[in-house]
This record gives C-alpha cells, sequence and structure tokens, in this order.
C-alpha cells in the first residue's frame, strides 16, 4: 500500500532523509519512531504532498507521489501534529468544507459526516463551534476529517501529543477500530507505549536513516525480556537478561538501588542509536 525507494531529502546543504526503503502491506499499522529531527514529519510530508522529494520514488496504493499527486493524495487522509482545524467553524461545517475540497457530492459530504461523527463518538457536538471542544475531541474530529474522502491510507503524525494518558487510550481504541476496518495506518509517535501496543511493525529512524524493522516483540526480543536500571556514579546503567529469575539472581549480590522491568522498545532503540526516543 505503501512503497518508498531511495527517498532522499535535502533542504539546503542539510539532510533530512538518506535513502529511505519502506513496504507497508494492506491493512498495517506501521509505527515510524525516532527522536526530534530524525526525519519522521519530512517523510510524511513527502507522502502526503506536502513536501517535495529531493530523489527516490514513493507510491501510495500504486499511484506514484510526483507522476500521478492528486491520485496519490487521494489516497490518503492526513493528522497533522498541529491543531489545523477552523476555530470559528462548527465541527459538522469543517467536515463539510473538507468534502468540498475533494469533490464530494452534497449527499455523499452528509451520508458520511453522520457516519464518522457516530464512529468517533461526536454526533452530540455536531453543531458545537470547535473552539468548544477539548484537546481530545478535537483530535477526534481531525480523525474524522481525515477519514471524510474514504482513504486506503490514513496517516498519523504525533496523533496523541499532549494528551492525558486517559484520553490517549480512547484515541488508540479509536485507531485500532480503523484498522480493524481495513484501513492501512501509518503512525509517528514519541510514545513508546503507543507503537507497542497499537503497531505490527515498527521502524527505528536515526538521522534520516533506518536502522532495523521488526515487530515491537522481535525488536525488544534482540535485548532479552527483562533488564534491570541502577543508578551509580557513572550514572544510570542498564542490563538485559532473558528471564525474570536470571535478573533477579543478578540483582541479589547488588548493594546499590535498582528497578526490575520490562524490556521495551526505547531499550532496542537506544541499543541501535546510543539515543532515547524523545
Amino acid at each position: 500500500m505503501i512503497s518508498v525507494r531511495g527517498l532522499k531529502k535535502y533542504y539546503a546543504k542539510t539532510e533530512a532523509l538518506a535513502g529511505i526503503d519502506l513496504e507497508v502491506a494492506a491493512g498495517e499499522l506501521f509505527a515510524y519512531l525516532g527522536p526530534n529531527g530524525a526525519g519522521k514529519t519530512t517523510t510524511i510530508r513527502i507522502l502526503t504532498g506536502l513536501t517535495r522529494l529531493s530523489a527516490g520514488q514513493a507510491s501510495l496504493n500504486g499511484h506514484d507521489i510526483e507522476k500521478q499527486p492528486l491520485a496519490a493524495k487521494r489516497q490518503c487522509g492526513l493528522v497533522p501534529q498541529q491543531i489545523n482545524l477552523d476555530s470559528e467553524l462548527t465541527v459538522g461545517e469543517n467536515l463539510d468544507i473538507h468534502g468540498r475540497i475533494f469533490g464530494m457530492p452534497q449527499a455523499l459530504r452528509r451520508q458520511r459526516t453522520a457516519r464518522l461523527l457516530d464512529y468517533v463518538e461526536l454526533a452530540e457536538r455536531r453543531d458545537s463551534l470547535v473552539k468548544q471542544l477539548s484537546g481530545g475531541l478535537k483530535r477526534r474530529l481531525m480523525i474524522a476529517r481525515a477519514l471524510l474522502h474514504n482513504p486506503r491510507i490514513l496517516f498519523l503524525d504525533e496523533p496523541t501529543v499532549g494528551l492525558d494518558p486517559g484520553i490517549r487510550r480512547r484515541i488508540w481504541a479509536l485507531v485500532k477500530r480503523i484498522q480493524k476496518d481495513g484501513t492501512t495506518i501509518f503512525l509517528t509517535t514519541h510514545y513508546i507505549e503507543e507503537a507497542e501496543f497499537l503497531a505490527d511493525r515498527v521502524a527505528f529512524i536515526d538521522r534520516g536513516r533506518i536502522v532495523a524493522v521488526d515487530s515491537p516483540a522481535a525488536l525488544m526480543g534482540r535485548m532479552g525480556s527483562w533488564a534491570i536500571d541502577q543508578v551509580g556514579d557513572q550514572g544510570m546503567q542498564t542490563s538485559y537478561f532473558k528471564s525474570r529469575e536470571e535478573a533477579r539472581s543478578m540483582a541479589a549480590g547488588q548493594e546499590t538501588e535498582f528497578t526490575l522491568r520490562r524490556v521495551n522498545l526505547e531499550d532496542a532503540f537506544l541499543a541501535l542509536t546510543g539515543k532515547r526516543v524523545k
């Protein structure tokens, strides 16, 4: 559904993407993890037609983003990091304008709006001004807007940033439901637990390069299953173990304070890049 070959992007003398290769299958939820400035948003901007690539090729559902830009754009919906709704319009009016941009007939706009507002649990707020909504409700409205023209691919760029844990988990449930209904999802996030819970596969990107692609379980399994964090004179050191018993055995002989925990995706990313996802 998403095919990328040798994707590069330069800003003046800065290389933002250094030759990305990716394949995302139909119906897959693919997470893209990396530190700030790694190239996550640049990749999404190129794939959604907001930024021109410098070199390489990319296609969405078989449509080349350079040779068939309009057809490619129709394949996808985008939920950007920043809330970009029209705050002086109502919930329904925001969706109606989006439908008009995509040339949807009035009857279809009304039908899709009613269905999607019910889908994201905003039907009762159809006539509310956007400025009256909470951050979580605005995020749900942005997801509904991105789905209005019935795209095959949904790009989510940090969709839960700034939301409290309870609202974030409601968004997670909605995202899984969207995937279950057949939409391919490309997700960027700083929340490690978000990628672990949602993604079928994860790509680690650092300095514009893909350093690993695999399932969350496989990436974490490279490190082991359990970790011990210890704080000493040299800062925090982490040791990894295949079993809880092995970890406890090692910790039993230590005099310093330690934390025993499960291995997570950030451990795998840190081992590959020497950096934390933030």
